[in-house]
């Protein structure tokens, strides 16, 4: 008997170089546009963070999907799992980090006045 050995690759799972050229270019570009809206001048003031924010969550997904390879077909489920576990986890911690640092806000010494009130009552 031959001793057969198989071997699974995960070239799968990345992309082409066409992918990432274009991943690459629409990255420039909205970059490109993002400088353009804060340098230009071509947005009210008022528009420019959310025209920014809008142009970040574009370039964030593209980036996730062409160079991180995040998507929903078989080979790639892992890194979809890892990525949304790994979201999770730094929202908890952001989220708790804010939470306590309110309640220790709440909870500080009390103002200057009632500070001065309470030693005048001795």
């Amino acid at each position: 008997m031959s001793a057969t050995t198989h071997t699974k690759t995960a070239s799968a799972a990345h992309g082409t170089l066409t992918s990432y050229i274009t991943g690459f270019i629409l990255c420039l570009i909205l970059t490109g546009l993002s400088f353009g809206a804060v340098m230009g001048g071509v947005l009210p003031p008022e528009k420019i963070l959310g025209a920014i924010s809008g142009l970040a969550v574009v370039q964030l997904l593209v980036q996730l999907i062409v160079f991180l390879h995040l998507g929903l077909a078989p080979e790639q489920r892992n890194y979809t799992v890892i990525g949304a576990l790994t979201v999770l986890l730094i929202a908890t911690i952001v989220i708790g980090s804010l939470w306590v640092m309110h309640n220790a806000n709440v909870n500080m010494m009390p103002t200057q006045m009632s500070v001065e009130r309470a030693l005048s009552k001795d």
